[in-house]
């Protein structure tokens, strides 16, 4: 198993990370509407708004999806701290792929807390507008495409990670030296 890395901590972040992903899908379901009303005696019109719901799934999927970045990078200590990694091509693809997926890890974040702060904003805030604004489709959408991504990330990165800290380094040996110092004897 060298350089496969724990079977439970694979399976913890992608059940983690799709977890996060079916909240994002489910919020941008349910993202909250708005309708126009009249009231009879005072002739205003006001905007009535459905549930709320959509802003719990973004807050569910912002929390997944964060705990299966907090696993991920616990368990390899951010890649800073712990082993180091052995020179060669396993470190740079793991370098690449962990760079990759906190790029990846903060634009679905960021989509999904910009998506559920706008939704709540419109159901919270809005009455007694005349227009009935609501949240723009894809946000939710959006973030979920990027989770998918930083799972994939991820997943990738511990590949690598696990491999890079497994294998020995190599030491040059003294017959392949091309530094030679002393003459014949």
């Amino acid at each position: 198993m060298e350089g496969k890395g724990s079977t439970l901590v694979h399976l913890l972040v992608i059940v983690l990370s799709l977890t996060a992903f079916g909240f994002s899908i489910a919020a941008e379901r349910r993202r909250s509407t708005g309708t126009n009303h009249t009231d009879t005696t005072t002739n205003a019109t006001y905007c009535v708004y459905h549930s709320d719901v959509a802003t719990g799934y973004g807050v569910g999927a912002f929390l997944f999806l964060l705990s299966s970045e907090s696993l991920l990078m616990g368990v390899t200590k951010c890649m800073c701290f712990g082993i180091p990694l052995t020179p060669g091509g396993n470190r740079a693809w793991t370098i690449i792929y962990f760079l990759a997926s906190w790029i990846s890890f903060v634009v679905a974040e960021a989509c999904i807390v910009a998506g559920a702060k706008n939704n709540a904003y419109h159901t919270k805030y809005m009455y007694g507008h005349f227009s009935c604004e609501t949240l723009r489709k894809g946000i939710f959408i959006a973030g979920a495409v990027f989770v998918i991504a930083t799972m994939v990330l991820n997943v990738y990165y511990y590949m690598y990670f696990t491999k890079a800290t497994s294998q020995p380094a190599r030491k040059a040996s003294r017959s392949s030296s091309s530094i030679g110092m002393g003459g014949y004897a």
